[in-house]
């Protein structure tokens, strides 16, 4: 498998997590309203300032968020200014999905279905079956080309597009999904190259930089995690399992968590 196989298994992750509840998402085949997938979620905020195409809104989080404008440019939509509330619309892994003023029309479509074939190269279309066995060609946000890259071909997912006809962000359509994919990935050829992929059980969570698992071979290892690693780990706790993909250093530069077994009985 090459690197960029690499993140497709560590982006797997993202996916995995958001499978907490599908919220109603599968309840028809397509769906046009105020649609969001699980996991998504609305900030409310005001703009504070418009400087350098980017847009600084405070959403009460302690940091403002820094949207670019290009993503209302795109959909003809008024430039934000300074005072403006606004709804900030983000996915499970907190990457923006959209913006708007609150009140402002907007709609999302959602699609039930498959990915019909191999993405092509840069991840930027995607054709997929829906589940009433139609094809569609849609281009893909680059906020979701990561996660739409992690679904295998002819497994159930959910695909959420915006009002361009934009894949924006996607989930597994059911449990059941989740354990497929995750059969064929592990069919997959073994990791090459500078990572090596250690599946264990969490010893002690991520502090200073560091982390110790008790490993599928029965050794206990620590490992330090580079700190673009390091957010993900934050939310695993002790007794979970965990896949850690270490480079040629020994240090963990991503990281897989399967989901909470509470997490798929809910659905």
């Amino acid at each position: 498998m090459n690197r960029q196989s690499v993140w497709q298994v560590a982006a797997l992750t993202g996916l995995w997590i958001s499978m907490a509840s599908i919220a109603n998402a599968a309840s028809e085949s397509e769906h046009v309203h105020h649609q969001l997938l699980s996991g998504d979620r609305i900030l409310l905020g005001t703009v504070e300032e418009v400087r350098s195409a980017q847009a600084r809104i405070d959403t009460g989080e302690g940091q403002p968020r820094f949207i670019p404008m290009g993503v209302r440019m795109a959909k003809e939509l008024p430039a934000l200014k300074k005072g403006d509330r606004v709804e900030v619309t983000l996915n499970d892994q907190n990457l923006l999905v959209d913006v708007h003023l609150v009140g402002e029309s907007s709609y999302h479509r959602v699609i039930d279905g498959q990915l019909a074939q191999p993405l092509v190269t840069g991840h930027d279309v995607a054709i997929l079956r829906t589940a009433g066995g139609k094809k569609e060609s849609h281009f893909i946000r680059p906020v979701a080309r990561s996660k739409v890259a992690s679904i295998p071909v002819g497994v159930d997912a959910i695909f959420l597009i915006d009002e361009l006809d934009k894949i924006v962000d996607v989930t597994f359509g059911s449990k059941e999904a989740v354990h497929r994919a995750a059969e064929l990935w592990a069919k997959k050829t073994p990791l090459k190259g500078n990572f090596v992929k250690i599946s264990g059980v969490i010893l002690a969570p991520l502090s200073n930089d560091r982390i110790t698992i008790h490993s599928e071979n029965g050794t206990e290892r620590l490992y330090e995690v580079h700190p673009f690693a390091q957010p993900r780990l934050l939310k695993v706790i002790k007794g979970e399992a965990v896949v850690l993909l270490v480079d040629q250093e020994g240090k963990v530069t991503d990281s897989a968590i399967p989901p909470r077994p509470s997490q798929l009985d809910q659905r």
